[in-house]
C-alpha cells in the first residue's frame, strides 16, 4: 500500500469528498467485437445509440459529481471515444477540474484529439487495452479487420506527443504465446512502471444478454492452476502484495453481502443508471439519476451495507469463508452467472483456493471454510471506513489487475 494511502486512511470523515470518483460509460457500443467481451454491442447498434444520454445529460451528472467533491472522472465503455460529443465532454470534466481516466483500444485516437490531450492532459495517464502484438493475433481476439494498424497508429500519436499512457492486456488462445513480447515492448512505453495487468479469469455478460457469448467466455477462461502460474511468475513480489492485500481485507465477512466499496462511488451507465460499481447491473440496485439525482443515487447505495445474503450454499461457505475478500466472488459476479446477487461462483471459487494452496495458506484439499487460512501476517482485517477504503481498494488491487481488469 502507498504511503499517500495510508496519509487518506487517517484523514477524518468530515474532511473527505462525499463521491470521490464518478464512473461513467459513455457507450456500450464498441468497434471491435472481442471474443471475451462481457459488454459489447455493435458499434453500428442504433438502437442503443438512440438510448445513450445526451451531450447534457452527461455533462449534468458531471456538474452534479462536481457539487458533491469529486475529484476524478471515469470515462468507459464499450468503446468511449465512439461517442462525436467526447471531446465536449472530455474538456468540460476538465474545466470542472476533474481528473480523467480514460479506458480505450486506442482506435480512434486522432491527430486532434491527441493534441487536444496534449494541451490539456488527463493527469492521469490514459488506459490503453492491448489485444495482441500482432495482426493476426490482435484481430482474432477482436474479430475487427483493421483493427490492429488503427490500434498501433493510435498508440503511436501518444507517443509522439509524449501523452502518458499504460497498457494492459487479455490472456486468450490466439495471443498467450505472444506473453513476453508484449511485456518486452510494455517496458520501453514511458509511462509504464510495473509489469502491466492481465484479463484472464473472464466476467460473464453483465446484462445477461447473450447465453451463448457467455458460453464462448466460459470457453476462454483460464484453468485457475495455469492462472496462478501467470500471477506468480514474479514469485516475491505476488507473495508480497497477496500477504498485504490479505492482512487488510481477507477473512470471513458473515452473511453480509457488500463488505468492500461499492456504493462509495457511483458509476453511470450509457442509458443514464446509477451503479454502485462498474460490473453490478442488477436492475433492483440501480437508480436512475435522470429522473432524480446523483445525490439520491449514492445515499440510496448506503444501505447495500444492510444487505444479507441468503443462499444456502452461500451461508454455509462464502459466510464464513476464510478466503473471502482475496476471492473475486461478489453480487456483481453472481449476477452475472446466476441472476442472483448470492450464489456463489464455483470458478472464482477455484481460482481463489488454487492461490491460497500455491502460497502455503491451505492444504491439498482444504477448503476455506472448513479450516483457518494462515497468512504470514498476524494482522486481522480492519473495518475499513468506506470513503477511505475505496481509497485502498483502488491502491491495493495491483494484486487484482493483474487479472481481473476489464
Amino acid at each position: 500500500m502507498s504511503e499517500y494511502v495510508r496519509r487518506v486512511s487517517r484523514i477524518p470523515d468530515s474532511l473527505l469528498p462525499r463521491l470521490p470518483h464518478l464512473g461513467i460509460e459513455l457507450t456500450e457500443r464498441c468497434d471491435n467485437d472481442c471474443i471475451h467481451c462481457c459488454i459489447n454491442l455493435p458499434a453500428g447498434d442504433l438502437a442503443a445509440r438512440a438510448r445513450e444520454m445526451t451531450t447534457q445529460q452527461v455533462l449534468e451528472i458531471m456538474d452534479q459529481a462536481a457539487g458533491l467533491g469529486c475529484l476524478e472522472v471515469r470515462l468507459t465503455g464499450g468503446e468511449p471515444l465512439l461517442r462525436p460529443d467526447f471531446e465536449n465532454i472530455y474538456l468540460h470534466a476538465r474545466r470542472l477540474g476533474m481528473k480523467v481516466l480514460i479506458y480505450t483500444n486506442a482506435r480512434r485516437i486522432t491527430i486532434r484529439l491527441a493534441d487536444l490531450w496534449k494541451r490539456i492532459p488527463p493527469l492521469v495517464p490514459i488506459e490503453v487495452t492491448v489485444y495482441g502484438m500482432r495482426r493476426e493475433s490482435y484481430e482474432a481476439v477482436t474479430r475487427s479487420p483493421g483493427s490492429y494498424g488503427q490500434f498501433r497508429r493510435g498508440v503511436d500519436l501518444l507517443l509522439d506527443r509524449q501523452i502518458p499512457f499504460v497498457v494492459k492486456s487479455v490472456l486468450l488462445p490466439p495471443n498467450r504465446h505472444e506473453v513476453e513480447e508484449f511485456e518486452e515492448w510494455a517496458r520501453t512505453l514511458p509511462a509504464v512502471d510495473s509489469i502491466p495487468g492481465y484479463s484472464m479469469f473472464f466476467e460473464l455478460r453483465g446484462r445477461r444478454d447473450d447465453e451463448a457469448k457467455n458460453e464462448l467466455i466460459r470457453s476462454l477462461r483460464i484453468a485457475p492452476e495455469e492462472g496462478v502460474a501467470m500471477l506468480s511468475r514474479n514469485e516475491a513480489r505476488y507473495r508480497k502484495e497477496s500477504e498485504e492485500f490479505a492482512s487488510r481485507f481477507m477473512g470471513p465477512h458473515g452473511d453480509r453481502l457488500f463488505a468492500c466499496g461499492a456504493g462509495c462511488s457511483v458509476c453511470v451507465d450509457a442509458y443514464g443508471r446509477a451503479q454502485p460499481c462498474l460490473g453490478l447491473r442488477a436492475p433492483e440496485l440501480t437508480a436512475d439519476v435522470l429522473a432524480s439525482s446523483v445525490a439520491v443515487a449514492l445515499e440510496g447505495f448506503g444501505g447495500l451495507k444492510e444487505m444479507r445474503a441468503t443462499d444456502p450454499d452461500y451461508l454455509r461457505r462464502c459466510a464464513v469463508c476464510s478466503l473471502k475478500g482475496f476471492c473475486e466472488q461478489c453480487p456483481a459476479k453472481s449476477w452475472a452467472e446466476y441472476g442472483t446477487l448470492d450464489t456463489p461462483v464455483e470458478y472464482l471459487c477455484e481460482v481463489a483456493h488454487a492461490q491460497a494452496r500455491y502460497l502455503g495458506w491451505l492444504g491439498s484439499g482444504a477448503k476455506a471454510w472448513e479450516t483457518e487460512v494462515l497468512t504470514r501476517s498476524a494482522d486481522k482485517v480492519s473495518e475499513a471506513r468506506c470513503s477511505a477504503g475505496l481509497y485502498a481498494l483502488e491502491a491495493t488491487r495491483s494484486v487484482r489487475r493483474r487479472h481481473t481488469s476489464r
